[in-house]
């Protein structure tokens, strides 16, 4: 074939389109579907090396192969909280350090669906219910890691607020709301220059077209690559390509993962056949070439490949310079929900004795689960940092009792071989039963068991689990596909339903059937578990066996646990609860049924509280949860899922070394039944998108209801007056600029997110909506003034019958305050006819 020497530059269409036509039919089609799960193919002819992709949005991962820690950042959900756009670039320019440290590219962040409905899998994934709010702080995330030569992927392209049936549902969202809601922040990324952008599981029905996302020709030709002229390329999520031909004329350009998949199998005869014109397969390989330039996998040498390039920064994420880093996002981000007589921050120098109190306190939920899931360096651990923040004080950890339904893994060295070897034996057995060959599983194996799913057509597991102490005992397990399951003897449960990598894409594998069974013993013995287990065909994810394996050991009651953290309580100077979620709770893979904190965190937290007027409750949750006592204990502090630094940030706020100044980036309800949109639940597999524009807190102030919290509510440490709002011209996008005059009447310096809404007397538009914000830094007793742009588009609709973003003329109120209730100044703009 003909090679080349030539460079392109990361932006040159013409000449990617030039080096794409000089290539082989086959091998065109080929780079369009992955290498492996995280890698594209390269084409050494023209000096593109691999490029290799890893999840986020809270670390980088990478492929799992280099056994490195990952910096574990706090949810996106909890950085959206400081309304910080610099604070994003900072932590996007971590990402990339991180991308850069791991070999990987691209990195399958952000999420800029919305939080529509509160119970959403994923709602601590996403940055908000608004777009304004979410465009805002994705754009600075990707401007930051594409910086640094690092590929942002947005997802997940469109319609994709819900985790039910995710892969086979399709969102009904009428073409305004669809306009102005849901597209507003993937347009906003598209127009700073985003890099890729995934398309999602779910399909659209829009203009006529019910279709999945990866095969809407409207939605990607027509809109993503024609009227916004995207430049870069549309990657499917992972197995969600079902199809050759539909996707390919729709405007996907890459298939993940590989190999195999639709396109591997019938692209290439597609073309051939004249099914799908040479041409567009020409762009889609020109889009992964501009891409390779973009990321510097292109060298422009025939016959030599690029290596990755190490240089750069790449700073230890357990290093002092990302700890720094990753506290003060979490410390930021926290939300002060009720501060009763001044109660918060607590001296450093305060004595006695400090009771730490909760579930949540002793296994702090620093992360969901699902694709965002990465293991950290370490992680800072509550008691620890309390310990070390308060060094006169005393301070004491009790439970108070388990919020999990499920017993927690089994440690290793209860579990051995039966021939006495710490682990599980593990037996590959071919389609007759007889055995091929055998090894030991040890600790960090338990749960995910690979296999060569060409020879082997079932593994037997085979443990000893040691009893140690009379009482009654629980072991649980989990498998996922068909298995039979014998315990001590007895056979426990049998299935003989085959599973795929559907798995997978439900996240099932992550959340299996629990099999119970009660141990009940006078004396230490060993219970035998004999587990016979499927291998399930994960296609692109090769073939395994997952089983979990759970075990909970004798202990007190959850009454008696409630009981010892209510005495502690009693006797303190200072109690601390921390309740909140769990893996059980918040993930992807599945939505929650309600919006209760598990187990009996009200109770805990209500009698801890009668026990001791000098409590501070802290909720460890990515997502709302009701807090039916908020009102009525002394501090309440939102802690979301704080990352590996909770304990040192957590610490920090409580003794105000720093400033919790975050504000909710989503409405916190009093009642569940007051939710606007209560669940995302297809119903005949669709998702019908009824409340239009109304998404959030507009959809609260369309209905006049009261929840516990409003979007934007935070009250931080310092106090607040707004003096004066002014409207100034404005030119290019921004049609006029608010100029916001605060005081910070306190004794403390303080952080205050101004906050400018508009609304009109237009009864068809939303009652108030987001315009504009600013994050200022005001020391004690001074006065500042921001100025916060309101682009055009802010002020704009889109209009069904012209196609087209219309201005409207009218009266606009200009509202300013501190959150979206709490309005505090009034200007009025008027557009004229």
């Amino acid at each position: 074939m003909t090679t080349t020497s030539t460079v392109i530059s990361a932006d040159s269409t013409a000449e990617a389109i030039a080096l794409a036509a000089s290539l082989p039919l086959a091998d065109k089609v080929a780079l369009l579907t992955g290498a492996a799960t995280w890698t594209l193919r390269e084409i050494p002819e023209i000096g593109m090396r691999t490029m290799t992709v890893s999840d986020g949005p809270i670390g980088v991962r990478g492929t799992g192969e280099d056994g490195l820690p990952s910096a574990q950042l706090p949810a996106p959900s909890a950085t959206a909280a400081t309304w910080d756009v610099d604070l994003q670039a900072r932590l996007g320019t971590l990402m990339a350090a991180e991308a850069r440290r791991k070999g990987v590219d691209v990195i399958l962040a952000p999420v800029v669906n919305l939080q529509r409905s509160p119970v959403g899998g994923r709602h601590f994934e996403c940055l908000s219910e608004d777009p304004l709010l979410t465009a805002r702080l994705a754009v600075s995330f990707i401007a930051a890691i594409q910086a640094e030569g690092i590929a942002a992927c947005v997802k997940h392209f469109i319609g994709n607020e819900t985790e039910t049936d995710r892969t086979s549902y399709l969102s009904r969202i009428d073409e305004q709301t669809l306009r102005e809601v849901y597209l507003a922040p993937f347009e906003a990324v598209v127009d700073a220059g985003v890099w890729t952008i995934m398309a999602a599981y779910n399909g659209l029905a829009r203009d006529g077209v019910d279709a999945t996302s990866t095969a809407h020709e409207p939605l990607l030709s027509g809109i993503l690559k024609g009227e916004w002229q995207f430049d870069g390329i549309v990657i499917s999520d992972w197995l969600a390509t079902k199809t050759a031909l539909e996707p390919a004329l729709a405007g996907l350009d890459l298939v993940m993962p590989g190999p195999g998949g639709p396109w591997a199998d019938g692209l290439l005869a597609a073309v051939e056949s004249g099914l799908v014109p040479e041409h567009v397969i020409d762009d889609k390989v020109a889009r992964i070439i501009r891409l390779a330039g973009r990321v510097g996998a292109l060298s422009g040498i025939a016959g030599e490949t690029l290596p990755f390039d190490p240089s750069g920064a790449t700073p230890d994420p357990a290093g002092d310079e990302v700890v720094a880093l990753l506290t003060d996002a979490a410390a930021r981000s926290t939300v002060v929900l009720r501060n009763d007589d001044a109660l918060l921050p607590v001296s450093a120098e305060l004595g006695g004795r400090i009771s730490l109190i909760g579930h949540n306190a002793v296994e702090p939920f620093t992360q969901g689960g699902g694709s965002a899931f990465v293991t950290p360096p370490h992680v800072s651990e509550p008691l620890d940092a309390l310990r070390a923040a308060f060094p006169n004080a005393t301070v004491d950890l009790h439970r108070g009792g388990s919020t999990k339904a499920g017993a927690p893994l089994a440690p290793a060295h209860v579990l051995s071989t039966p021939s006495g070897e710490p682990g599980i034996l593990v037996e590959h057995l071919d389609a007759t039963g007889a055995v091929i060959d055998a090894h030991t599983a040890v600790d960090g194996e338990a749960l995910w068991f690979p296999v060569d799913g060409a020879v082997v057509a079932s593994v037997r597991l085979t443990t000893d689990l040691h009893l140690a102490a009379p009482g009654r005992h629980l072991v649980d397990l989990g498998p996922v596909g068909a298995h039979r399951i014998v315990v001590d003897g007895v056979e426990r449960s049998t299935s003989d339903r085959i599973v795929g990598a559907e798995v997978i894409l439900d996240s099932s594998y992550a959340n299996p059937e629990r099999i119970e069974t009660w141990i009940d013993t006078d004396e230490p013995r060993a219970v035998r578990i004999e587990i016979d287990a499927q291998v399930v065909d994960g296609e692109s994810y090769g073939h395994f066996v997952r089983v979990h394996f759970r075990y909970l050991e004798p202990g007190l009651s959850i009454d008696e646990e409630i009981e010892l953290a209510v005495a502690a309580a009693a006797e303190s100077d200072l109690a601390v609860v921390i309740v909140g979620t769990n893996p059980e709770t918040e993930s992807e893979g599945w939505d929650r049924p309600n919006l209760a904190l598990p187990g009996r965190q009200n109770e805990l937290v209500r009698r801890v509280a009668a026990a001791n007027p000098r409590t501070v409750v802290v909720v460890n949750a990515g997502g709302p949860v009701i807090l039916p006592w908020l009102d009525e204990v002394a501090a309440v502090l939102w802690w979301w899922l704080p990352g590996q630094e909770a304990g040192a940030s957590l610490a920090a706020v409580l003794t105000g070394a720093i400033e919790p100044s975050g504000r909710l980036p989503w409405t916190l309800p009093a009642r569940e039944e007051n939710v606007p949109v209560p669940n995302g639940t297809p119903v005949d597999g669709v998702i019908d998108y009824a409340e239009g524009r109304d998404v959030g807190h507009r959809g609260w102030d369309r209905r006049g209801l009261v929840p516990a919290r409003e979007f934007g509510y935070g009250l931080g440490y310092a106090e607040w007056a707004y003096r004066e709002i002014e409207l100034a011209p404005a030119a290019s996008d921004v049609l006029v600029t608010a100029r916001v005059t605060v005081e910070n009447t306190g004794a403390r310096d303080g952080r205050e997110v101004v906050q400018v809404y508009l609304s009109t007397d237009d009864a068809d538009r939303p009652v108030r909506w987001l315009a504009g914000f600013a994050v200022v830094d005001v020391a004690a007793r001074a006065t500042a003034t921001v100025d916060i742009p309101l682009a055009r588009r802010s002020f704009e609709t889109w209009s069904t019958d012209a196609a087209a973003w219309t201005l409207d003329a009218g009266t606009y109120r200009v509202l300013a305050g501190r959150s979206s209730r709490d309005l505090r100044l009034e200007a009025v703009h008027t557009v004229e006819g």
